[in-house]
């Protein structure tokens, strides 16, 4: 029980680091900005993390030795998975910009699951489990979809403009959710041959902080750092880092005690219920949102969606 109550703190606490990073993207405009000082303020806390608790903070030869190549590629996904919102919001619009990449989370890491694949634990897909990611889909459709969809029609609106090719964009949405799955397979393997989960964060946050750095060079951004300095800006708008690394980590030591797939679930559970407190409460600056009968639902649909996967 308490491993699955981990997993939804893991979920719980992204909402808020999207959230932070939103704001802080105010002051440094570019959002690229925002995510490396994310992911620079994530590293510094996990490196003193270790170093506080008597660790070894570099990797030993025979260590590195051990690592094979792709299991660096958790931190290449990471920063795939972060930009992805980024190019899918103006094409796909909010709800499916959430829906798309959900599908492919689910769905990768069922077959993760199911097949054991990057050295994971093997949890065979059987049909209650299959019963239990369509409920988790219902769900989230009523959480997310349905909401958008009232209130699209309830309201007279000019007609939308037709994407070329909206059909492929919608596919990658998909795909990259299931490259965030195989990510959170990678750093659950990489913590488990590492023997240290906070190692793993380390690294994918370390890989995630080089690309984000380059990025921001090559667009000519990395100036607008100084614009966070320079403001009269409120503290918390630097620890969506402290929340991003708790993830990684979470996922990281997770992963190889319960599975890919109840990982995911259980993290896209509690992303949910935490966003829903974050409208109704109006925290950290964001709109004010009711929860709704409708939501309601939909999160009780997802709750047992989970019960179904977890104990099936």
């Amino acid at each position: 029980m308490g491993l699955l109550m981990l997993g939804l703190v893991a979920g719980a606490v992204v909402p808020f680091q999207t959230a932070v990073n939103s704001r802080l993207r105010t002051y440094v405009i570019s959002p690229f900005v925002s995510s490396l000082i994310s992911f620079m303020v994530g590293t510094i806390f996990l490196i003193v993390i270790i170093v506080l608790s008597g660790g070894q903070l570099l990797l030993t030869n025979a260590q590195l030795h051990a690592i094979p190549w792709w299991m660096y590629l958790g931190g290449v996904l990471g920063m795939i998975g972060l930009t992805t919102n980024i190019l899918l919001f103006p094409i796909l619009g909010s709800v499916q910009t959430v829906i798309m990449p959900v599908l492919g989370q689910i769905m990768m890491s069922m077959i993760i699951d199911n097949y054991g694949m990057f050295g994971t634990t093997r949890h065979p897909l059987s049909l209650m489990r299959m019963v239990g990611v369509l409920l988790l889909i219902v769900g989230v459709l009523i959480v997310v979809a349905l909401p958008e969809y009232l209130a699209r029609n309830s309201m007279k609106r000019p007609p939308e403009q037709r994407v070329k090719w909206k059909w492929l964009w919608q596919i990658f949405g998909v795909l990259v959710g299931g490259m965030l799955a195989i990510q959170a397979a990678l750093n659950g393997r990489l913590g488990g041959l590492l023997q240290a989960p906070i190692h793993a964060a380390l690294i994918s946050f370390f890989i995630g902080t080089i690309m984000l750095f380059l990025v921001a060079v090559f667009q000519g951004t990395l100036k607008n750092i100084r614009l966070v300095v320079q403001q009269k800006t409120p503290w918390w708008v630097w620890i969506g880092g402290f929340f991003g690394a708790a993830y990684i980590f979470l996922n990281a030591y997770l992963v190889p005690q319960i599975g890919t797939g109840t990982v995911v679930v259980l993290v896209l559970l509690g992303q949910i219920i935490s966003s829903l407190n974050i409208d109704q409460f109006g925290l950290l600056g964001s709109m004010k949102s009711s929860i709704s009968v409708a939501k309601i639902a939909g999160l009780i649909i997802m709750i047992a969606g989970v019960g179904l996967i977890e104990v099936m």
